[in-house]
């Protein structure tokens, strides 16, 4: 994780650092020069990925029982942050592996998770995952693609997935079809599907798509003709494909933020790097308040984003029953507030941040057009709002009461230890709600008796107070709100909006109130007075409340220009 929020375990995140940075210098894989010339011809960053793959970072797609790295959603999600903070087309190209493999790890056969195991540690083969179609949006109840049983056993798969990340490149792709004539939530199922040993004739790839970022991504598609698969390349039951999907879409969408960790990060280094260097009124923009308060507010916004995602990949160990709302609230949240932060730096870097030349081989336009598309990936912010919304009424009965689920919070908050991730144990709705909202109150004291202890500012205490204010009114803000099972009014949305910022500053409060040092306690009081900024128009920060993390940025500034 970044220096704002320093959680995060070890493992393969270190060795893909050292292994992208040596590249780089030697002017290759992930050079600024060799990233800038890619994305000009859209051509795909083969030599990345295959730099990645001998890096290890296949293992981390991979649940440890089954030959992958220790440490879980958290390992992987800090893994490809590190990635996504070189270049995002790489990030996305690689880790939609993970996608494709989630549904066998939630409901394959010890069989099938083996085999599948096998062929992504030892032969590093590519894995998609095909759920949209040409016309349908989000809607996967309008699938048309269909799997039949075949007179001699096994299933014929007939129709097209688009848009599909790496549906050209990669060997397998798990497909939702629809088994049921009449569809429905019990009408559809997953298959994965071995392109490798399917018939010629049987499937044919779809044409990459031009985007306008992430250039250089296998955005493309799949035609299936009568294609036979096996009979176990049905992942599950027959009928229950929905069902798997929005359970892998849980984990899905947590890795996904990692992507606009990364971004951010890489946009904050960016700006960090020229401010520093660029000459401006006999002094350095670097020096000057308007430009220190405008990274430092970018840097805030990252560490409060650092927060949410560190908390919602651990709650998949220790809440995982809570997905549902956590999943959706970090995934609508966590890219919104990046993208807060990149339009900051976009303010530093001027005319700069537009061009494709002149600073850092133009990575700033790069990586801005690259993150829109991450608010797209695995549901759009609307869905996953919407998501939110649908358990409005049984959300705002636990805020007003506080109730919450202890044990799981104190895992996830690091009081005890967080268990394996037992895919089994994820729900399509939460029945406790989101324990880490529920619990702000409660943390909010801690942080109050930490204060009045002298291990943090009072200032800290004071933000606490104003959080938990504002979660109960968020409570009587959904409660307000007439139940709704798909036509939202305008207004739900922007309570949403308020639940995803809740998340985040509870987040915050959980990290202030475990033990760790000054550094750690300004970041986080910085990202407590940037949530609430976000979350109550009006709210008054000091002027200086993010000058230190300008300072933390250690950039080194030359004499000021006589």
């Amino acid at each position: 994780m970044s220096a704002y929020v320093p959680q995060w375990p070890g493992g393969v995140s270190a060795a893909l650092a050292e292994a992208m940075d040596a590249a780089a210098a030697a002017g290759g894989a992930f050079s600024g020069r060799r990233t800038a010339d890619l994305d000009a011809v859209e051509a795909f960053p083969d030599q990345e990925c295959a730099l990645l793959d001998a890096a290890g970072f296949p293992r981390a797609y991979v649940p440890a029982r089954l030959g992958g790295v220790p440490g879980g959603l958290p390992e992987l999600v800090d893994a490809l942050r590190v990635v996504a903070a070189r270049d995002l087309t790489a990030a996305v190209a690689h880790a939609k592996t993970f996608l494709g493999s989630v549904p066998t790890w939630v409901a394959g056969t010890e069989e099938q998770q083996r085999a599948l195991a096998a062929l992504v540690l030892d032969e590093h083969a590519v894995v998609a995952w095909g759920l949209t179609e040409p016309g349908i949006g989000s809607d996967l109840l309008a699938g048309r693609l269909t799997a039949v049983p075949a007179p001699g056993g096994g299933w014929r798969l007939t129709g097209e997935k688009w848009p599909v990340n790496n549906a050209t490149r990669g060997r397998l792709v798990c497909v939702l079809a629809r088994t049921g004539p009449d569809g429905g939530p019990r009408g559809f199922s997953l298959f994965l599907v071995d392109k490798s040993a399917l018939p010629d004739g049987t499937w044919q790839p779809l044409p990459k798509e031009p985007t306008h970022g992430i250039r250089g991504a296998d955005i493309s598609g799949l035609r299936l003709n009568d294609a036979p698969v096996p009979a176990d390349a049905l992942i599950g039951k027959v009928g229950d494909g929905l069902g798997i999907v929005l359970n892998a879409l849980q984990l899905t969408r947590t890795m996904c933020v990692a992507l606009s960790l990364g971004a951010g990060e890489h946009a904050l280094r960016l700006a960090a790097e020229f401010a520093a260097g660029r000459a401006l009124y006999a002094t350095r923009l670097l020096l000057l308040p308007l430009a220190r308060r405008t990274l430092g507010r970018a840097a805030a916004s990252l560490a409060l984003a650092d927060a949410a995602t560190l908390l919602a990949a651990r709650c998949a160990h220790g809440l995982p029953g809570e997905m549902s709302t956590v999943s959706a609230a970090v995934k609508a949240g966590v890219p919104w507030i990046v993208q807060q932060a990149i339009d900051d730096l976009a303010e530093v870097l001027g005319a700069r941040g537009f061009l494709t030349e002149h600073h850092a081989h133009g990575a700033f336009q790069k990586l801005e057009r690259d993150h829109r598309i991450v608010a797209v990936f695995d549901g759009s912010t609307a869905v996953n709002r919407s998501l939110l919304i649908s358990q409005f009424p049984l959300l705002a009965r636990m805020i007003r009461t506080g109730a919450h689920d202890a044990a799981g919070l104190a895992a996830v908050t690091g009081q005890s230890p967080l268990p394996d991730l037992d895919f089994r144990a994820l729900r399509l709705v939460s029945r406790t709600g989101c324990s880490v909202v529920q619990s702000v109150p409660d943390a909010a004291e801690r942080v109050a008796a930490l204060a009045a202890a002298g291990s943090l500012p009072q200032r800290t205490a004071q933000l606490a107070a104003l959080l938990s204010a504002r979660t109960q009114a968020l409570a009587d803000a959904m409660a307000e709100l007439p139940p709704s099972a798909g036509n939202a009014p305008a207004a739900a949305f922007a309570v949403a909006r308020r639940f995803e910022l809740c998340f985040a500053g509870g987040a915050v409060l959980h990290l202030l109130a475990a033990p760790g040092g000054p550094e750690r306690a300004m970041a986080l009081t910085a990202a407590l007075e940037r949530c609430l900024e976000l979350l109550a128009p009006g709210h008054r920060t000091p002027s200086e409340a993010y000058e230190p993390l300008v300072t933390s940025l250690a950039y080194p500034v030359e004499e000021p220009v006589r």
